[in-house]
């Protein structure tokens, strides 16, 4: 399954930006040539990230699509589908263009289940005149 090679990457940028937090969901733009599901990658990603920041994080998937150009009739258009064929002509000899990006969009962190102080106002241990 390529998806475990993806979900390392995946893994690897969001450890870097999480820096030692804890990590609930990773929203992700994939090409569409690489050709991944939500369902896959987050099994992928949920075997990897065992004992890891991103333990029983969520991968959200935006597929970007691919550009293509007919080399028949010249048509161009985009398409999430990486085997879709000229919608002017119904060729299938295409040149493609991107659809293979693989970008960590954001992260959403887990939030902490204390955090000690008053969270109204709270402004540390200011030191004041004795």
């Amino acid at each position: 399954m390529h998806e475990f090679g993806i979900a390392e990457a995946i893994l690897a940028a969001v450890e870097k930006r999480a820096d030692g937090r804890r990590v609930r969901r990773a929203r992700v733009h994939a090409g569409a040539l690489l050709r991944v599901t939500e369902p896959g990658i987050n099994q992928a990603f949920s075997s990897i990230s065992e004992g890891s920041v991103a333990e029983e994080a969520r991968v959200d998937l935006v597929i970007v699509p691919v550009r293509m150009t007919c080399r028949s009739c010249g048509s161009t258009a985009v398409s999430a589908d990486p085997f879709a064929v000229c919608a002017g002509c119904g060729g299938t000899d295409v040149d493609t263009e991107g659809g293979d990006d693989l970008v960590l969009e954001s992260i959403q962190l887990a939030e902490a289940s204390h955090v000690p102080g008053n969270s109204r106002g709270d402004r540390g241990n200011p030191v004041g005149p004795s």
